[in-house]
């Protein structure tokens, strides 16, 4: 039995209005038209909803059961309507991303943003070793999620990470012999600020590896082929933070930053850096635990 829309909210309306009049107001109908209405739908329950004095007007038991699914199905159908709404935005978004911001929800993010606004063309940039300020300021992209050093101005601060040195548990490097480092490849702010941080402090190092990708580099970490830099809270199982006894400095902190180009807050780069914001304020600015491992152990060794 198929009950049309309008009937339920007809029904709806006089229950929450006490009466057909106020009712009719509501919906902008005649209080003819809304009687009708309501006839219609108990002719095709086929039991009363509404018992009818004149003085009063209440629904029956069968009409609260009614009232109830009814509200159900209108609830159902405006969820439905909202989700298949025709967006009024359009035009392309040309957008950048660390590889490593919110992890497996990026995904999950920018599907809902393509669902909600199928007239938007987005074009997604997602790397560990693009630097995303310079891209932005040479108008290859609308917006970015830049990784930089913590205090930088410009942008809305998204999220605030304290980087250390890493190795797997059984890293070590035989006395004399140079550091092996597993780095990302040019240009990337993690190497570039490993590369600094190392400068003066008379340690001897090589690259023991190169990834372009983050799953690369903490492979060849947790292989023992080198040690690097990488955010506290995303120390995976079998990896250590390395002590003093190898001499290495300590890192600043680094965060991560929506930034626009000049040219780049149209509505629907907005609708998207609005969805961004949020989800990072959903997750508390901690890096979300689907990215992360069972909790590592993060003690020092010399």
């Amino acid at each position: 039995m198929d009950f049309a829309p309008e009937l339920l909210r007809a029904l709806v309306a006089v229950e929450e209005a006490g009466g057909f009049t106020r009712a009719a107001e509501r919906l902008h109908l005649t209080q003819s038209a809304v009687s009708h209405q309501i006839r219609r739908l108990e002719e095709q329950v086929g039991r009363p909803l509404f018992t009818r004095t004149t003085r009063k007007l209440a629904l029956t038991e069968d009409g609260e059961d009614f009232l109830r699914h009814a509200r159900q199905i209108l609830q159902a159908h405006a969820a439905l309507a909202q989700r298949f709404r025709i967006s009024a935005l359009a035009g392309s978004i040309r957008f950048g991303v660390p590889e490593n911001f919110l992890g497996d929800e990026l995904p999950q993010l920018l599907c809902r943003f393509a669902r909600a606004f199928p007239a938007v063309r987005l074009e997604a940039s997602v790397s560990v070793c693009q630097d995303f300020s310079a891209r932005i300021e040479n108008g290859e992209l609308d917006l970015a999620v830049a990784m930089r050093r913590a205090g930088e101005s410009g942008g809305t601060v998204l999220r605030r990470q304290r980087f250390v040195w890493a190795a797997s548990d059984d890293f070590a490097v035989p006395p004399g012999a140079s550091l092996p480092l597993a780095l990302s490849n040019p240009p990337c702010l993690c190497r570039t600020i490993a590369i600094e941080s190392l400068a003066d402090t008379g340690v001897e190092w090589h690259t023991g590896f190169t990834s372009a990708n983050l799953h690369g580099l903490r492979a060849a970490m947790l292989a023992g082929l080198g040690a690097s830099i990488i955010a506290h809270d995303e120390l995976e199982p079998g990896m250590r933070v390395l002590g003093p006894a190898y001499g290495l400095p300590p890192l600043p902190d680094l965060e991560f930053a929506l930034i626009w180009s000049p040219g780049g807050k149209t509505p629907c780069a907005r609708e998207l850096g609005r969805l961004i914001i949020e989800a990072t304020q959903g997750s508390g600015g901690a890096v979300p635990r689907r990215l992360r491992q069972p909790a590592a152990r993060v003690g020092t060794r010399d």
